[in-house]
């Protein structure tokens, strides 16, 4: 019969534990080593359909280029029928999205006794529980893949000795911004008397040619401007803090958008 089990933890950890017999008779459910120091030779209940069957007997694990070879043979504790094996563990390892190791059963039972009485498929399903039981146990304890850090991990995350010239635009953009100095006019009377852009200047001036009746019926400005409403006085004190914040903003977008440049 076949059988593939997936455990994701690195296949150098796989192949180590495997080789250590202490940690291999330690993970085969319903083993029991006798007393001594051979830990492969003991007794097994194996669990059969609605039947537990007990064995005596030995098992050796051989180490080989691609996995590792598992031979064994046993007696019923309750009678004299015998019972052999021999198995073969691939040991693989896979990229995919959760990397780790395949693990590949392949391997054949000469029975007698209460183990031939089953049918194939029911001694097939007490292998595969068999096979899985074991991985689950040989994994348990060891060290999984570790996690591949994250491409952008925040401005923070970045390291100035690994990425020197992007660390060093990062400090650039800074300094511009704590030299940042924003003008916020604390009235309409002061907002009116600050001096406009080029481009501002220039669209005023092209207005000079306007008709009498528009010049007229302007609004008056500076001191006979009238008083400024609530509106107004509201969005005074929204250019306190807007000015700065979109000035921040701004720079902060244009750092990510170089971060995320230079990850690509």
């Amino acid at each position: 019969m076949e059988h593939e089990v997936f455990v994701p933890v690195l296949t150098e950890t796989i192949r180590q534990a495997l080789a250590d017999p202490a940690r291999v008779a330690a993970s085969l459910p319903g083993w029991q080593s006798d007393p001594g120091e051979d830990v492969l030779t003991g007794r097994l209940r194996l669990r059969v359909g609605g039947s537990t069957i007990t064995y005596r007997g030995s098992f050796r694990v051989t180490p080989r280029d691609d996995g590792f070879a598992v031979e064994g043979e046993g007696t019923e504790a309750r009678g004299t029928s015998t019972v052999k094996f021999a198995l073969g563990i691939l040991v693989e390892d896979v990229d995919q999205a959760v990397p780790g190791t395949m693990l590949s059963f392949n391997g054949s039972v000469s029975a007698e006794g209460r183990l031939a009485s089953f049918d194939d498929g029911t001694r097939a399903a007490a292998a595969r529980r068999l096979f899985d039981r074991f991985t689950a146990e040989l994994a348990a304890g060891l060290p999984g893949v570790p996690e591949e850090p994250d491409v952008v991990d925040g401005i923070d995350g970045i390291d100035g000795e690994q990425e020197p010239e992007l660390a060093d635009e990062i400090a650039l953009i800074e300094v511009d911004l704590n030299d940042v100095e924003v003008e916020v006019p604390e009235t309409a009377a002061e907002l009116d008397d600050l001096e406009p852009p080029a481009e501002a200047a220039h669209a005023r001036r092209t207005m000079i040619g306007r008709s009498a009746e528009e010049v007229d019926h302007a609004p008056p400005r500076g001191r006979y401007a009238p008083a400024p409403s609530a509106a107004t006085t509201s969005t005074t004190a929204t250019l306190r803090w807007a000015a700065p914040a979109a000035a921040v903003l701004l720079a902060s977008a244009v750092v990510v958008g170089r971060v995320l440049r230079r990850r690509r």
